[in-house]
């Protein structure tokens, strides 16, 4: 029988420590995968109304609706916001509508002024409305479309969707209700698992 020199040995354990090395790196360990910005989740928030620089707007995170004003440039009065709605968190497909009111504010009953001489002032506000974006905008960012409020007109720019099935959608609608969830899609007359599993993303249900 032949045997190995101490060396040997050494050069044929450092041989088998690399192949098994090798091996665990090849079959068992995975690098996480790098984030890049275009598979990263973007949130998209259009402002408009009274404010300097109306526009849509890209975060990474959910902005606050002061942050999303202050994006757009701020107000185009000197006019303050709510400090309770300003801190109120966005979320992607929002549409903040900024528009500036007057109100009227009437003196109290027991004003120690005569009723002649009491009169109703106006007070300028800052109103806010919080919406959705504009189907066509949201198709453009790839957020899908709420099933219980979206048109027969929004429907039918579906890739898949034409006048009939749009109509049988709305009709379904209408008969239950509401959509409780998208997997009810599932039951409408004309819609598939093929066409289903390609509708799924572009609509949703919101709560």
């Amino acid at each position: 029988m032949k045997y190995f020199s101490p060396q040997q040995q050494w050069i044929l354990f450092a041989l088998a420590l690399v192949l098994l090395g090798t091996f665990f790196l090849k079959f068992y360990w995975h690098l996480p995968p790098v984030p890049t910005l275009s598979s990263a989740k973007e949130v998209v928030v259009e402002v408009s109304g009274e404010v300097r620089q109306p526009g849509v707007f890209l975060y990474q995170a959910s902005p606050s609706l002061g942050d999303a004003v202050k994006r757009a440039g701020g107000l185009k009065e000197a006019l303050q916001i709510d400090s309770t709605s300003s801190s109120a968190m966005l979320e992607t497909g929002t549409l903040l509508t900024v528009t500036r009111e007057f109100s009227r504010i009437h003196p109290p009953l027991l004003s120690p002024s005569p009723p002649s001489q009491a009169q109703a002032t106006t007070r300028e506000e800052i109103k806010i409305r919080i919406g959705r974006m504009a189907a066509n905008k949201l198709f453009v960012f790839s957020i899908p479309l709420d099933l219980n409020h979206v048109s027969f007109q929004d429907l039918c720019l579906i890739s898949g969707i034409g006048e009939s099935l749009a109509r049988q959608i709305i009709a379904y609608r209408e008969r239950r209700k509401g959509f409780r969830s998208v997997e009810e899609l599932r039951k409408v007359k004309g819609i598939g698992e093929k066409k289903y599993e390609t509708l799924k993303k572009c609509l949703e249900v919101r709560r």
